[in-house]
């Protein structure tokens, strides 16, 4: 049973993701008749720490009070996705999650949980933003780039600010039930359930040329989504063996040939139709889909949404 909750920080902390964590289990919302978690906001680095933000956050509470939590949560911090993590708190989420305990992460958390090793082997959802900076520092974990959280029980990872809200919800929905979630979602003002699988409207990112054995092959797929390729014509381009490049594509960006060009392409059909008034048989055919029914299909699979309905949301109902 979920009773015991503690927030545990780092110096950098973010304060939204922080907050979220606080409003779902910090906040006493008995009059309510809503159940009343032990929580505590407990320190990584001394009592005192900063926020990227300018303020200070001071807590009581060192990483001792971890040992006796139901769930640790870990809200995003500034330069998580480069920095270093101390030792001693890696050591407690292992044993955490070793007698029973649920680890939760908010967006760039995810590196924390990475760190210690609680990711190897399970796929994990993070801010888009972050997506392939943590598919290449932590190979051993199958980055969800899309979605808005992933239950990977007891690990539990989302993406960035409001995403960190559906996973609590998630969460206390799981131990509680329905009602309980439902009820806490009508006093934070906030969707009851929004499912994990769903997509987060990501950002087209901007071409980029890694230092590494595939980045230009990716350069010139990011220029190409318009034509067919197979593996073994992105190998060749590579010199190397189909095989050699598969394995060195997966280790470096964290998915397949297939599943990377996928995504581009309805990355850029999302760009298209938020940015032109192009046809869908245009967009289509300039994102590679061919057609205007493979583009809804593939984009209606990745997004949970119709191209449609995906530019009248962001451009107005007139757009369509």
């Amino acid at each position: 049973m979920l009773k015991n909750v503690a927030a545990v920080l780092l110096d950098g902390v973010h304060p939204f993701e922080l907050g979220v964590v606080c409003e779902v289990f910090g906040m006493d919302r008995s009059d309510d008749g809503l159940p009343v978690y032990d929580f505590a906001v407990v320190s990584a680095e001394g009592p005192g720490l900063a926020t990227h933000c300018g303020f200070t956050v001071s807590t009581p509470h060192g990483l001792e009070r971890l040992e006796e939590a139901d769930l640790i949560a870990v809200p995003a911090g500034e330069a998580f996705t480069v920095r270093e993590f101390p030792p001693e708190l890696l050591a407690a989420l292992r044993r955490a999650v070793d007698r029973g305990t649920r680890v939760l992460s908010v967006c760039s958390g995810v590196f924390v949980l990475a760190a210690a090793g609680l990711l190897d082997g399970r796929r994990c959802a993070v801010h888009w933003h972050h997506a392939e900076q943590l598919a290449r520092r932590y190979p051993r974990l199958q980055v969800e780039p899309d979605v808005l959280y992933v239950d990977e029980d007891p690990v539990i990872t989302s993406a960035g600010t409001a995403a960190g809200i559906d996973a609590c919800l998630h969460l206390v929905r799981k131990e509680q039930g329905p009602e309980v979630a439902n009820k806490l979602a009508r006093r934070m003002v906030v969707p009851p359930h929004r499912d994990g699988g769903q997509a987060q409207f990501i950002e087209r990112p901007l071409p980029k040329a890694p230092a590494d054995t595939v980045g230009e092959v990716l350069a010139w797929m990011e220029t190409h989504l318009d034509q067919e390729v197979t593996v073994e014509q992105l190998a060749a381009r590579a010199h190397m063996a189909p095989r050699t490049f598969a394995r060195r594509f997966r280790q470096e960006t964290g998915t397949t040939p297939y599943r990377w060009l996928l995504r581009q392409r309805v990355l850029l059909a999302q760009e298209l139709l938020e940015g032109t008034d192009e046809t869908m048989d245009a967009i289509a055919w300039r994102t590679g889909f061919g057609t205007a029914a493979a583009l809804r299909h593939q984009f209606l699979r990745a997004l949970g949404t119709t191209p449609n309905a995906y530019r009248r949301a962001f451009r107005g109902p007139r757009a369509a």
